[in-house]
């Protein structure tokens, strides 16, 4: 008989997004630097919701012809909002909008309608907009301005590059796309990837480089990297023995890197020198309901080369390494999964409608328990520890462990959840640098989570 997990944390419901979509909800994807959250239905639009009063400010419909699958922020806009949005269509939308200090919500009524004739080549732009009234009022809303087609069919995912110069985008139809902006409202195509030998499910750009990872139906995620004027992948991630869902960088130093060097044993200050040469991690989750972590490996420093040579040594190629597996406690697909910015847990979720929290500690061998950064620890759990046992990355050299923090069965009821991500809390009761998880579902329901200890 299997002995009851005691977790540390609680995943408790604030509120959920009002009023909700009637159809289903694939995405929410939090703003960059406001307190907003843009939801993606199958009713073709895209929804915008404030996170401190948790209703809808706007919708935006008319861009898209079918389904709005993906939606991602552009980082580091200044004076207005930029949003990119990928559509079962095979088409992705470029909005912007102003952004306004006041972000009162608006009636249900106050529908955004961009429905608009296009015509030409990829990044052409719209057709003249209809006069909606004075000038300051369309100012406030949202302009749809530019389309790309290039996509043969559905496209899965859209990414921004960490600089907002380079947009990534993915499709069905077994492609991986670039786009770099080079004037307002003008995007090039520089480059198209057809290696994945099935549906891209999702890309991800690096947070300090100019790398993308992508992942695909084909079981494989690659990573791209432009070397001289053409893009190509650099390294072939194996290891999933099904559709790879999804993607995410680690854009936070592991808090473990902050314990003082004084303090750590030789493994952990041999871990901690790996992962300071190894750069963020990333991390995947499939259908084969594993969640795994990879990492790079640093390449051995060869002889210096003469700086008035011009002939090119060495390989673009990298060496990555599968680091991790996480607990195992999904019992269907994991669809999505998302790294926190502030606290380096990750959260994850899927068609069985569970959500996971997770989080990195010290493995401690004498004891058998897992130390955590903020002092949680989790022993003498029998089934926990013989996870911990049986986790195929698990050897003598390796000084840290994933453990489950949290866990909540059926968060949607009896519905799929199809997304789940972290944000930072925003309402009237919210403590310092406090953060949020969003689950996107299946009954077009976006809710929010505290995560209580």
């Amino acid at each position: 008989m299997a002995t009851t997990i005691s977790l540390p944390g609680t995943l408790t419901l604030l509120s959920p997004l009002t009023p909700p979509s009637l159809a289903r909800a694939w995405l929410t994807a939090p703003h960059p630097n406001l307190p907003l959250v843009a939801t993606c239905s199958s009713d073709k639009s895209v929804r915008i919701y404030s996170l401190t009063s948790f209703t809808l400010l706007s919708s935006i419909t008319g861009g898209h012809k079918r389904s709005v699958r993906t939606c991602a922020w552009k980082p580091g806009v200044k004076g207005e909002s930029v949003i990119a949005t990928g559509s079962f269509d095979a088409s992705v939308g470029v909005w912007k909008r102003w952004e306004q200090a006041d972000l009162n919500p608006r009636p249900e009524t106050a529908e955004v309608d961009f429905t608009r004739e296009w015509s030409g080549d990829n990044g052409t732009d719209l057709t003249k907009v209809e006069n909606k009234g004075d000038d300051d009022e369309e100012d406030e809303e949202w302009r749809f301005a530019l389309v790309l087609d290039g996509h043969d069919s559905e496209v899965k995912s859209v990414a921004w590059s960490a600089g907002g110069n380079f947009l990534a985008t993915c499709s069905r139809d077994k492609s991986v796309w670039i786009w770099e902006e080079v004037g307002e409202d003008d995007f090039e195509t520089i480059a198209v990837m057809q290696e994945h030998q099935g549906d891209v499910k999702s890309v991800a750009w690096h947070p300090e480089e100019e790398l993308l990872a992508s992942a695909s139906y084909d079981d494989d995620i690659r990573l791209w990297r432009e070397d001289v004027d053409d893009w190509g992948c650099v390294s072939i991630l194996k290891g999933h023995e099904s559709t790879v869902w999804a993607v995410e960088w680690e854009t936070l130093k592991p808090p473990l890197l902050e314990v003082k060097t004084e303090e750590r044993t030789a493994t952990q200050r041999s871990w901690v020198e790996r992962r300071e040469a190894s750069g963020p991690r990333l991390v995947s989750c499939s259908d084969d309901i594993t969640i795994r972590v990879w990492r790079r490996k640093p390449r051995q420093k060869g002889p210096e080369q003469s700086k008035l040579s011009i002939i090119r040594t060495g390989s673009n190629e990298e060496d990555w390494v599968e680091e991790a597996q996480l607990p195992k406690r999904h019992m269907r697909a994991i669809y999505s999964l998302a790294w926190s910015k502030k606290t380096g847990r990750i959260v994850s979720t899927g068609g069985d409608g569970k959500i996971v929290v997770y989080e990195e500690g010290w493995y401690q061998k004498e004891t058998g328990t897992v130390t955590v950064p903020d002092g949680h620890t989790n022993g003498g759990d029998s089934e926990l520890m013989q996870d911990i046992q049986s986790d195929k990355t698990q050897s003598s050299e390796e000084a840290t462990e994933w453990n489950v923090i949290a866990e909540l069965e059926g968060a949607h009821g009896a519905f799929e959840v199809n997304h789940v991500c972290w944000a930072p809390r925003a309402d009237r009761n919210k403590s310092e640098d406090e953060e949020v998880v969003l689950s996107t579902g299946d009954d077009g329901i976006v809710k929010v989570w505290v995560l209580d200890f």
